[in-house]
């Protein structure tokens, strides 16, 4: 029951306080759109297809981006991560680019990829691969040595080392790191939409908005909110698996 029934009930609670404004005085025109006047506008995008065509624009643009950031950067903090060295060199320049805003580079993103998928795409790879990095190093420098005294004991090579003892050891913080490096992808797409694409929910949103049509905008908000909620639902389920569950259990 609190799982369900609490969430309802707040969810109920939010939509009186959006009521409110509206049953006990004027609201100025064009500043807060009525829960029907959205629940009409929601009705109106999803039987266009419009709602799901933005919707899918923006979660094939997070899914590139996304995933050209895992592939890259989990490697590279393996590798950065068992060098001591190398740590130390790269760690303040990875801390420096991460700590730089993704809305900075949007700029430098249009002019280099022009306007489209490209620049968007460039953008989510830059918002997460930093953090990737960073968690992952911090990831391999807390595995206990010991691991690494036994596979040189048992002969085991550097490569299979990396795959049979360090990353499975890193495995939960990992997925913790991508949990929540998947919230920022998101949150960078909507923004990178709104400038340097002509589609997706950002999109949807600021074309409602240069058409006065606040209704449409809030359902592109309210989409964003339930897409977000669902791949932070489905990088959670990923903690149950057993080769992961270990980390969250100990």
């Amino acid at each position: 029951m609190r799982r369900f029934l609490f969430p309802t009930l707040a969810g109920l609670v939010l939509l009186g306080l959006w009521w409110l404004p509206f049953a006990i005085g004027h609201v100025p025109p064009g500043t807060l759109p009525q829960p029907t006047e959205v629940a009409r506008a929601a009705v109106d995008e999803a039987t266009s297809g419009r709602l799901l065509d933005s919707a899918i624009a923006s979660l094939f643009r997070v899914a590139w981006g996304f995933t050209l950031a895992v592939v890259v950067a989990v490697p590279t903090g393996l590798v950065v991560g068992r060098a001591i060295g190398l740590r130390a060199a790269v760690l303040p320049w990875v801390n420096f680019f991460r700590s730089m805003s993704p809305v900075a580079w949007i700029p430098f993103a249009i002019v280099w990829f022009g306007v489209g998928d490209p620049p968007a795409i460039f953008l989510l790879f830059y918002a997460t691969f930093f953090q990737i990095v960073l968690a992952t190093v911090a990831a391999v420098a807390q595995v206990p040595r010991v691991y690494y005294r036994v596979a040189e004991d048992l002969g085991l090579s550097r490569r299979r080392t990396v795959l049979h003892v360090t990353f499975p050891a890193i495995l939960p913080q990992l997925v913790t790191a991508l949990r929540v490096a998947i919230g920022v992808a998101w949150m960078v797409d909507v923004v990178a939409e709104m400038i340097a694409v002509r589609s997706g929910l950002g999109y949807l949103i600021i074309d409602a908005r240069n058409g006065l049509r606040m209704d449409r905008a809030v359902v592109g908000m309210i989409a964003i909110g339930v897409i977000g909620l669902s791949l932070d639902a489905l990088f959670a389920r990923l903690a149950r698996v057993p080769s992961v569950r270990w980390g969250f259990e100990r």
